[in-house]
């Protein structure tokens, strides 16, 4: 299988590294190609890779006894997985499963220690600093979507998701299912039907066979709760910055 070339700094925790710390982990990075619906983890298992998404978006999913699963986040070129492992935990705390194929940058857990492990000298003190910062982000991420489960209409949760995959994956185009989705937000396929159908007559998005369009995103921001704008400021490191600076 023919692998397309990507720069590692199309990944935002990369992207902020030095050139000199980056070019310490490139012999390390592995460009990997991830296929739709491939699980990266299970949850409690031990961590032998770290994944630094391109353009791939990884769903973190916790499942219940009936069966029945959420998604408590999303990963994408944001960010990394898993954050455990900066969190000094080697054990996945839930599953990983590709929801968007691509490709993303594989590197050794192993590997990675050794690199934080020199964190007090010129090596590895950046990309702990960035990990830890992502790492701080992420869980802030999974109390506010696990407020806007409780309290938030499906409607306004709906489109809190949709704008989060359409900004991580830069992009105006998705392909997914409507079962897919209803899965992902713990909820029925005929409930997302009925409002993708409802978005679809207000112009907001077109749907068709497994794919979908977002036709009008300032829509799609009014039918969303204050959830979206919470967690999209804090989506990238480097953007956060500059707003300060400004």
């Amino acid at each position: 299988m023919l692998i397309k070339s990507f720069d590692p700094r199309e990944n935002h925790i990369l992207k902020e590294l030095p050139q000199s710390e980056l070019e310490t982990l490139i012999p390390h990075l592995e460009l990997i190609s991830l296929s739709q619906a491939e699980v990266l983890y299970e949850i409690n298992e031990k961590i032998e890779f770290i994944y630094f998404p391109i353009n791939a978006l990884a769903s973190l999913q916790c499942s219940l006894e009936d069966g029945s699963t959420v998604e408590i986040e999303m990963v994408g070129k944001e960010g990394f997985l898993d954050i455990s492992v900066i969190l000094n935990k080697n054990v996945a705390f839930s599953q990983a499963v590709v929801s968007h194929a691509g490709y993303a940058y594989k590197m050794s857990v192993k590997v990675l220690k050794e690199l934080l492990a020199r964190s007090g000298g010129r090596r590895g003190g950046m990309l702990k600093a960035l990990m830890l910062e992502y790492a701080q982000t992420f869980l802030v991420h999974v109390s506010q979507i696990s407020v806007c489960n409780c309290r938030h209409t499906l409607e306004q949760r709906l489109s809190r998701w949709l704008l989060l995959t359409f900004d991580r994956l830069e992009s105006t185009n998705l392909s997914i299912t409507h079962e897919t989705i209803g899965y992902l937000l713990g909820v029925r396929r005929e409930s997302i039907t009925e409002l993708a159908r409802k978005f679809q007559l207000n112009g907001i998005i077109n749907y068709r066979r497994g794919h979908m369009e977002l036709k009008n995103k300032l829509l799609l921001e009014h039918k969303a709760c204050e959830c979206y704008k919470t967690i999209q400021q804090g989506l990238y490191l480097g953007k956060n910055e500059s707003k300060k600076v400004a």
